[in-house]
């Protein structure tokens, strides 16, 4: 009888510590999972400032286009010879160039500086070129912190069913149930576990 008593004790330390591990490694991935969470968040709000930051200069571009549409327009309505032309002309050069630097900025905005190339680097932060973060590579962050989240919360769902049976094991008297539900826990617990360290994996990538 001392003999069966000590061993159910053994098993509910046994199982007691696996369940404590499994808690821990919980608390864990969920701590990550939070702060992953915060970045996608935060990923989020930086697109939708890129791409406003892209229609402003997209804005600023079309009036430039207008106005350099107008001129050749007054140019057409001049004489070849008109003294007028030659500084019109000018002025629309001046013009072009100013909607081609519009184009670069917006393919930085859109893109980010480290996919347009060093030769292509003409919009600045904080007085600084090839800063540029762009809205297609946050696009691509969030996508993966997306995955990453989803991957996170199958792992809570399976510690969480693995604290659930390792609850069991230890209210259960029947030893086979008890061994059944005890290598359960121990089975979702794993499970959770390479879940938590697949997301892990794949937030650091973000």
């Amino acid at each position: 009888m001392t003999e069966e008593v000590k061993e159910d004790h053994g098993f509910e330390i046994k199982c007691g510590v696996l369940i404590a591990i499994f808690a821990a490694i919980m608390a864990l991935s969920d701590m990550f999972a939070g702060k992953y969470g915060e970045d996608e968040i935060k990923f989020i709000n930086e697109k939708s400032s890129a791409y406003m930051w892209y229609q402003a200069k997209s804005i600023r571009e079309t009036n430039v286009e207008g106005q350099r549409d107008l001129i050749n327009t007054m140019i057409e309505g001049k004489g070849a010879n008109d003294p007028a032309v030659v500084k019109l002309r000018e002025h629309t050069d001046k013009l072009t160039k100013k909607i081609e630097r519009y184009e670069k900025e917006k393919k930085e905005i859109l893109l980010g500086s480290s996919k347009v190339g060093e030769a292509n680097w003409v919009q600045d932060v904080d007085g600084k070129l090839g800063q540029v973060i762009g809205a297609k590579e946050y696009e691509e962050k969030i996508e993966i912190l997306g995955r990453a989240g989803d991957q996170f919360d199958l792992s809570n769902l399976f510690f969480q069913l693995c604290l659930v049976m390792g609850a069991i094991s230890l209210v259960v008297k029947k030893e086979k149930l008890q061994q059944i539900f005890f290598f359960v826990m121990i089975g979702l617990g794993l499970i959770g576990s390479v879940f938590s360290a697949l997301a892990l994996n794949i937030a650091v990538a973000a």
